[in-house]
């Protein structure tokens, strides 16, 4: 049998949920005897790579390199996994919303929060620039799981891949799988 080609990728929030990953703990191990971790934070790859069977996608959608990331893995993964709330509902990240557009936020950061020097950074590779919204994942790309949590716990976790590596699809139900926060 191949081994799946996994993925995780971090958009626009905390890498909480990429810390919960990790408190998978010693299925990590069982983990890593079925798949390939082909694109990650945790690995140093720089480009998405094609034919990826599942990914976890962190993170809102809060800039335009988030917004081309988000394209580029739906178009080259099989099954895309909306990976905490930030993903699923725009959560945290989402909270400049009521602000506006993204000048009111770049203005108070750069300008009104700082001591000297204010300046908002104009030289493209330094900030990406914002979306006027944060917007979940949903929104933007076909999601094939739904996976709540601030962050979700390795448990929720392994209820989605573990099916997932079977080929199966999870069934989640139960506050202890869908709950928010």
């Amino acid at each position: 049998m191949a081994r799946l080609k996994l993925a995780t990728v971090w958009l626009g929030g905390c890498s909480g949920c990429h810390m919960s990953f990790l408190d998978l703990d010693e299925w990590l191990i069982d983990l890593a005897a079925q798949v390939d971790l082909v694109f990650s934070p945790f690995v140093d790859t720089k480009e998405y790579p094609q034919g990826v069977d599942v990914v976890l996608v962190e993170g809102a959608i809060a800039n335009e390199e988030h917004l081309q990331m988000i394209h580029t893995v739906r178009e080259r993964s099989q099954i895309l996994v909306s990976f905490g709330d930030c993903a699923v509902t725009g959560n945290v990240t989402a909270l400049r919303n009521p602000l506006g557009s993204a000048e009111p936020v770049l203005q108070h950061c750069y300008i009104e929060a700082v001591d000297i020097h204010g300046q908002i950074p104009h030289e493209p590779g330094i900030v990406p620039t914002l979306l006027n919204r944060v917007i979940p994942v949903h929104t933007i790309v076909k999601v094939d799981v739904y996976l709540p949590g601030c962050p979700p716990s390795a448990t929720q976790i392994k209820a989605v891949l573990a099916p997932l590596l079977r080929g199966e699809k999870p069934h989640l139900e139960g506050r202890e799988f869908i709950k928010f926060g």
